[in-house]
């Protein structure tokens, strides 16, 4: 077992402890949550609260912490993990900035520390088996992507919460939803060259927005589109196309819950179109498992830490693009 410790008890939080708490690889010895008030639901669950990450992060008997905090806390808490010789693993966004991100990555390469990250949509067995077809070059040519990430989860969060704020949230849906479809993106095709992004508030009333779309330019030539909406029914599309075939995966229910399916149609002609059904898949702890396994067994983890720190670039450049209302070049 991996003796960690969890950082946060918010929504995400919430569930990523349901998920450790039942897993027989890892321990959770303590969960850290500042809000003494939510330390009863902490006990009602079986786990131990404490309030203060620094005793947590010195704890002999924590071999590594998983970040559930605020965006604005990632860096200080790594490079406290990371002096601490503790392994980390931090929810999205890595950092708010590219410094940060690449100060985390190299910090903990240098100390021979594995960094994971919250970026379970890779795990999805149908998400997968499009990176497969792309691997096999089943598409032919790669033309356009056109991804999207949408929900209402969290229309009722309270006035002043940090997920509403422009400083510690911005580009509205971008560190909420969008960047897991940039970084599905990254992983499929490689480094963005540009990106143009719009945001908008429709409805929330919310100072980052409730809206935001993107266009990306990708090096190897290919575009795409993503979009994410803060306050609209649960939708996720991911959907690649090809010059020989195009292929289109739709999730019934968000990674947070434990029910759903997820659908994968692959189109040639009218004659030659397969859908095929997944039934719900526990992605976030398969990404949990993929970082302690990498870190106990010396495996190999999904996430790159190139493209963790590019996902942070083409996050920096969406929040330029939108303020400034210009195309912005990353090379």
């Amino acid at each position: 077992m991996l003796p960690v410790a969890l950082v946060g008890f918010g929504w995400w939080g919430r569930t990523i402890a349901s998920r450790l708490k039942e897993n027989s690889l890892f321990e959770l010895v303590c969960v850290v949550e500042p809000n003494a008030d939510a330390h009863s639901d902490i006990i009602e669950m079986g786990l131990t609260p404490i309030l203060d990450f620094n005793e947590a992060v010195k704890m002999e008997n924590v071999r590594a912490l998983i970040l559930t905090s605020p965006n604005d806390l990632h860096d200080q808490q790594i490079a406290q993990s990371v002096a601490e010789g503790k392994h980390v693993f931090c929810e999205k966004p890595l950092s708010l900035t590219f410094e940060g991100a690449s100060n985390s990555v190299k910090a903990c390469e240098e100390a021979g520390l594995v960094l994971g990250i919250g970026h379970e949509r890779r795990f999805e067995p149908a998400v997968m088996e499009i990176k497969r077809l792309l691997d096999e070059n089943a598409f032919g040519n790669i033309m356009h992507a056109e991804l999207a990430f949408s929900h209402d989860k969290l229309i009722n969060l309270p006035a002043g919460s940090w997920r509403t704020s422009k400083t510690f949230a911005p580009a509205a849906g971008m560190t909420q939803m969008g960047i897991h479809l940039t970084d599905i993106l990254i992983w499929y095709f490689g480094k963005v060259k540009s990106v143009y992004a719009n945001t908008s508030s429709r409805s929330l009333g919310w100072e980052t927005g409730d809206v935001v779309v993107v266009q990306l330019l990708f090096e190897a030539g290919m575009t795409a589109n993503i979009q994410a909406i803060l306050h609209t029914p649960h939708f996720l599309r991911t959907h690649i196309f090809g010059s020989e075939m195009w292929a289109e995966v739709r999730n019934s229910t968000h990674p947070d819950e434990t029910t759903g399916v997820a659908d994968l149609q692959v189109y040639r002609s009218l004659e030659d179109t397969k859908t095929t059904r997944y039934d719900w898949a526990d992605s976030v702890s398969a990404n949990l498992e993929n970082w302690r396994s990498a870190i106990v067994d010396g495996t190999e983890y999904l996430n790159k830490n190139f493209e963790m720190m590019h996902n942070i670039e083409v996050l920096n450049a969406i929040i330029k693009s939108a303020e400034d209302g210009e195309v912005v070049r990353l090379s």
